[in-house]
């Protein structure tokens, strides 16, 4: 206020000094407009130059001044010094950014709100194509124009990453991670995975070969331990007990042969027939008469149907997934459990739920159930006969159908198994009318 103060007193003194001066020769107006008039230029000259340095010298040291515009002019200054140091330290702080994906051997690539490129590093430039300065302002499709990219990058769900051959090279195998920021900017980084790529072919390869190559002498064995066992009356008791459990064990290295190839299928089987629409109160009833006949009445198998739209899918993936849920619950259940089947609504899509009221799973071992041959008891698992894959083969059928596994659990509460299926799998179920034209074609 101190400046306001003195500036009007300068006011009062020119216009009071002036106007006594008038008054003196008999024309005190005049005085008056004099002071005025003196004290309107002076302000003018001072809003010239503050004109004058925004629109022409905006980066000098403002002008000088006196009064109320001197301290503005300081006030200017100070704000300009600033604003000068957090530029510098802002430059430095994005340049040290920079120079650290520079370093980095994974491809970096910033882009604007539109998808347009801004600024990438050198091993985007070499995985990718990128050309400074030609490529900026491009929109990244532009480049990457696989289908299933621009579809990942239009979605705008990035949980997961994606995983697709590099656009310059098709011996090398990428894995594209976008992050949203700021003002939906984007940040994409892409990895070069083809070593692990290669490796994960090798197993599924492996794995695929020695199951198929097992299957052979395991039918021989299972054929002639069948035959030994017509004849078992004729054997000693020492010997029908253990082709008992050669039979059993033989069995069990089937069932793990054919889960084995099952899985080995469903990752390397990249072709896919055009989704038909599955009737899943039928479907569900079937898969509770076969767990019905695996209890042998030592369950309760409930049946819950909550609304009649059909589900897009291959039939005997969908039986199959479902299967290994029930089967399970009904094997790591005690007696007397109940195992509830259901079909409903579930956001903008539908979901089957398998739960039970059994002993429950410990919150600890959820993220991984579904990992190849992890079990939470493996001596119960061994003696159910349980394989260890069967919520594997769950989680790759839900991923070919665009779905997803959730699983509630805890000790003494029970399991809830969910297959989340997505709008676009989910169709209303066939009207009267719709039947009889499809059984009059």
């Amino acid at each position: 206020m101190y400046y306001w103060t003195n500036e009007l007193w300068r006011l009062a003194y020119l216009v009071i000094g002036l106007g006594v001066l008038g008054w003196l020769f008999g024309e005190p107006g005049w005085g008056l407009a004099a002071g005025l008039g003196l004290y309107v230029y002076l302000h003018l000259r001072h809003l010239r130059a503050l004109y004058v340095w925004l629109t022409q010298h905006p980066h000098d040291t403002p002008p000088v001044g006196a009064g109320v515009w001197g301290d503005l002019f300081d006030r200017l200054y100070k704000y300009q010094k600033t604003q000068r140091q957090s530029q510098a330290r802002l430059r430095d702080i994005i340049r040290r950014v920079q120079d650290s994906c520079e370093a980095m051997r994974d491809a970096v690539v910033m882009l604007d709100r539109h998808g347009d490129l801004e600024w990438w590093n050198s091993a985007a430039a070499q995985m990718l194509g990128f050309q400074m300065p030609h490529d900026r302002g491009q929109h990244i499709t532009n480049f990457l124009r696989d289908p299933r990219f621009v579809a990942y990058f239009n979605a705008r769900d990035y949980r997961e990453p994606l995983t697709l051959a590099s656009p310059i090279r098709d011996d090398v195998t990428l894995q594209y991670q976008v992050t949203l920021f700021g003002d939906n900017e984007r940040l994409v980084m892409a990895r070069d995975i083809s070593r692990l790529h290669r490796l994960e072919e090798m197993r599924r390869d492996f794995v695929a070969n020695v199951s198929h190559e097992l299957r052979t002498p395991l039918t021989v064995l299972t054929g002639y331990l069948e035959t030994y066992l017509d004849q078992a009356d004729q054997l000693p008791s020492r010997w029908q007990r253990g082709l008992g459990q050669m039979q059993e064990q033989t069995q069990r290295m089937q069932n793990l042969v054919e889960d084995l190839l099952l899985l080995s299928k469903l990752e390397t089987d990249q072709t896919r027939d055009d989704p038909a629409p599955l009737d899943m109160a039928t479907l569900l009833e079937n898969i509770r008469d076969d767990a019905a006949n695996l209890c042998a009445g030592s369950h309760e198998i409930a049946l819950d149907i909550h609304t009649d739209h059909c589900l897009l899918g291959d039939e005997g993936e969908i039986r199959s997934a479902v299967s290994n849920l029930v089967f399970n619950a009904v094997r790591y259940t005690p007696p007397g459990s109940t195992v509830t089947l259901r079909w409903k609504a579930w956001k903008e899509g539908a979901a089957v739920e398998v739960e039970d009221d059994g002993d429950g799973i410990d919150p600890v071992h959820l993220p991984r159930l579904t990992e190849r041959f992890y079990r939470v008891d493996k001596g119960r698992s061994a003696a159910n006969g349980g394989t260890g894959l069967g919520l594997a083969i769950v989680k790759h059928v839900l991923l070919r159908h665009d779905a997803h596994l959730d699983i509630d659990s805890h000790p003494g509460q029970g399991a809830l198994f969910r297959c989340v299926f997505p709008a676009t799998r989910v169709r209303a179920a066939p009207t009267l009318e719709e039947k009889r034209a499809v059984g009059g074609d």
